[in-house]
C-alpha cells in the first residue's frame, strides 16, 4: 500500500545519510520517489536484477542475502530504519549482487536513480559519507568471511547476538532483550550453519546462563561470557 512520506518530515532521517542534507535537496528527493508498506517475507529486489534506485527504510527491517548452490540462504547484514539498500549495485553501475526480504512489516521509500545521482553530485559532504558507508560495508563482509572460514560455529553464534545487540539495541531502558524477532533458520543463515545446530547451541548458551529465550527474541544475561565464547579476546 502506497503511503505519503515527505523526507524533510520523515523522522528516521536523521538515522539516514540524508541528516544533513538542504531543504531544497530533500525537495529534490521527494519529487518523484514512492513510498509503500510491505509486508513480512516480500522483496524488495533479486539478486542478478538491475537498480533503477535506491531503497530507504522508514520503520522495519530487511534482511540482505546471497543464495548458495544448494538453495540455502547467506545472511550478508540486516538493514533497519534508516539503512540505505542497493545504491552500491547502483554506483557501480551493476546488477544487484544479493536479494533483499521484509522481515517485518516496513515503510520503505523507493527513490529513482536520476534524483538520487542529482542530490549525490551536488553534495560533496553527502557523497563522501557514502563513500564511507560503502567502505563500512565492505569491511564487514571482510569480517563475515574471515569469521566464516577461522572461527567455530560456536564462537560464530556468540559473535552473532553480541553483534545484534549492538547494532538493534534492546527493547526498552533496562531491558535485555534484543530488540529484533529473527527465525532459528534466519539466524542460522546469519551464522552460516544448519538450523539444528543453531537450535542446540542456544539451549547451551541457555544452560550456560549466558542467554535466555523468550520465542523468537534473544535475551543476553552475560556478556562478557559471550565475548569470551567469541573468542573476541584471542
Amino acid at each position: 500500500m502506497k503511503i505519503q512520506l515527505q523526507c524533510i518530515a520523515c523522522q528516521s532521517r536523521g538515522d539516514s545519510h540524508f541528516s544533513n542534507l538542504e531543504e531544497e535537496q530533500l525537495e529534490i528527493l521527494s519529487e518523484h520517489k514512492s513510498c509503500v508498506t510491505y509486508k513480512k517475507n516480500q522483496t524488495l529486489f533479486y539478486e542478478g536484477t538491475r537498480p533503477m534506485g535506491i531503497f530507504c527504510i522508514n520503520t522495519g527491517k530487511v534482511k540482505v542475502f546471497k543464495m548458495g548452490s544448494n538453495g540455502k540462504e547467506q545472511i550478508l547484514f540486516i538493514a533497519q530504519k534508516g539503512d540505505f539498500l542497493g545504491y552500491r549495485s547502483l554506483l557501480s553501475e551493476e546488477f544487484y549482487g544479493a536479494s533483499a526480504t521484509v522481515l517485518e512489516p516496513a515503510a520503505i521509500c523507493f527513490i529513482p536513480k536520476s534524483d538520487f545521482l542529482k542530490v549525490l553530485h551536488s553534495n560533496p559532504e553527502f557523497f563522501g559519507k557514502l563513500m564511507k558507508a560503502v567502505c563500512h560495508e565492505l569491511g564487514v563482509m571482510e569480517t563475515k568471511l574471515a569469521q566464516l572460514s577461522q572461527k567455530s560455529v560456536r564462537e560464530r553464534l556468540a559473535a552473532t547476538i553480541l553483534m545484534l545487540k549492538e547494532t538493534y539495541g534492546m527493547e526498552g531502558e533496562g531491558s535485555e532483550v534484543i530488540d529484533i524477532v529473527l527465525s532459528r533458520e534466519d539466524l542460522a543463515n546469519i551464522v552460516g550453519t544448519a538450523t539444528e545446530t543453531v537450535i542446540r547451541l542456544l539451549s547451551e548458551f541457555k544452560s550456560d546462563k549466558m542467554i535466555a529465550l523468550e520465542g523468537k527474541k534473544i535475551k543476553v544475561l552475560d556478556a562478557d561470557k559471550l565475548l569470551h565464547e567469541a573468542d573476541f579476546y584471542g
